[in-house]
């Protein structure tokens, strides 16, 4: 049977440990996967690494799986945090599920003037992650964080800490020569930021522009082009390669 299945569980992972899944998963499980006693699965919780599973017992709506084996050492995450305007539903979910995907540390939803939403589903989101994770075969979940006011974003942004934020129609505008992790996107919602939070931007200091291109591009697609430019960014020898920088717009 294959091991492909992968569970987040919230239990400790090490060899010999019994972990008993929930209604939902063991459902999931035995119900959409068709897997019993002796099946394998693969279970991690962020911090112990990945471990081969094996159900131990399987009822109508609970089973004990045993980790037999670590599979994978325990990773971080890149020190890379997303903030982004809420969207409608569906584009906020898809934001949420590819940064994920992507491997960022850290999911900041905001408030902005233009934004399409003014509060978010959180458990919704957390199960999209998780969902995430598993697929994409994570070994860590990113932070979730509530919804804040761009001004407060800007306020409690780190001082250490870089925010390159994708502004349209900024036109040129140098990057630092060195950009990567810890640092921080920001896209803003579908219409740009405002007037009033461009000069907010334009005024902080840990702030820098970020081009994306020449074409304006709708906020799920941007959030992509900036995640990928900066988790690429990076050397092998773990310092930080330079970003191009570009005259167009966002």
């Amino acid at each position: 049977m294959t091991t492909s299945i992968r569970l987040h569980v919230r239990a400790p992972l090490a060899a010999g440990a019994a972990v008993d899944c929930g209604t939902a998963q063991s459902r999931y499980l035995r119900t959409v996967m068709r897997r019993s006693t002796g099946d394998a699965v693969l279970l991690f919780n962020g911090e112990d690494g990945e471990w081969q599973a094996t159900i131990e017992t399987a009822a109508r709506d609970s089973m004990r799986l045993i980790c037999r084996r670590r599979t994978r050492p325990q990773d971080v995450a890149p020190d890379v945090w997303l903030a982004f305007a809420l969207l409608k539903r569906d584009a906020t979910d898809l934001a949420v599920r590819q940064a994920t995907e992507l491997g960022v540390a850290r999911i900041m939803p905001v408030l902005t003037d233009h934004g399409q939403a003014a509060r978010v589903n959180t458990d919704r989101l957390l199960a999209i992650i998780i969902e995430a994770a598993e697929q994409s075969e994570r070994l860590t979940l990113p932070a979730l964080s509530p919804p804040v006011t761009l001004t407060d974003l800007l306020a409690a942004w780190p001082g250490d800490r870089q925010l390159l934020a994708a502004i349209e129609r900024l036109g040129s505008r140098a990057l630092p020569a060195m950009v990567g992790p810890p640092c921080g996107l920001l896209v803003g919602p579908e219409g740009g930021f405002s007037a009033r939070e461009r000069a907010q931007l334009l005024r902080h200091p840990a702030v820098r522009a970020l081009s994306l291109g020449s074409c304006v591009l709708r906020a799920e697609t941007a959030i992509v082009a900036g995640l990928a430019q900066l988790l690429c960014s990076g050397t092998d020898d773990g310092t930080a390669a330079p970003l191009p920088s570009s005259a167009g717009d966002r």
